[in-house]
């Protein structure tokens, strides 16, 4: 009898939703963006945002909002260095090389999940709000290592797609539109809620 009990190691479990817009359905990215909430990992608790304000440059702050705002910074540094920097639409962004880390000092989410969404997050003087509106019927993720971006993590989620969405930084809305992204072969909403995720590190067979 098969157990029921993953055998691989628990890498983090939390809530990871995303945003990433384009101007063109066929450009490159214009505005990215991805919330975490994490329950455990080897860094502990914690949550923030990574946002590329500009994906396709190299300047950061204080021009460019290319930051990972957090109130756990080795969290967040083990979050973008092992898992985000690996998302298809992270990896191929130049931004990432020119992140500036930033304290969380307040975080707060409103809405409803049958519906529309946001969470709000503050450093100091700077507020970064996430919104997801128009959302669809969740359905759950099992996707193995192999298809996965790291190669190394299974991931178990519950998705929930958006038909809008909008990243505003002091009330300020970054550019773009949600388009449509790569999902196993086929293609999701680049705006969407992920909550219940958890990656597991793969435990290589002992047999082979």
């Amino acid at each position: 009898m098969t157990s029921p009990i993953n055998p691989g190691r628990v890498a983090w479990t939390g809530d990871n939703p995303g945003i990433y817009l384009k101007e063109d359905p066929q450009g490159p990215w214009t505005s990215l963006a991805t919330f975490f909430r994490i329950d455990y990992s080897p860094f502990g608790m914690g949550r923030g945002v990574l946002l590329l304000e500009e994906p396709n440059g190299t300047r950061g702050m204080p021009d460019v909002m290319n930051v990972c705002i957090a109130d756990n910074e080795a969290l967040a540094r083990y979050l973008v260095q092992n898992f985000f920097s690996h998302f298809a639409a992270f990896r191929v962004s130049p931004g990432m090389q020119a992140l500036t880390y930033l304290p969380l000092t307040h975080a707060e989410h409103a809405g409803d999940t049958r519906a529309s969404y946001q969470e709000i997050l503050r450093s100091g003087n700077t507020e970064v709000v996430l919104s997801w509106e128009g959302l669809t019927e969740p359905y759950a993720v099992d996707m193995p290592a192999e298809k996965g971006p790291t190669r190394q993590h299974q991931m178990y989620s519950l998705f929930i797609d958006a038909e809008r969405a909008a990243i505003t930084i002091n009330g300020r809305a970054l550019p773009g539109r949600v388009a449509s992204r790569g999902f196993d072969g086929g293609e999701k909403s680049s705006a969407f809620l992920a909550f219940s995720e958890s990656w597991m590190q793969v435990v290589p067979d002992a047999g082979n």
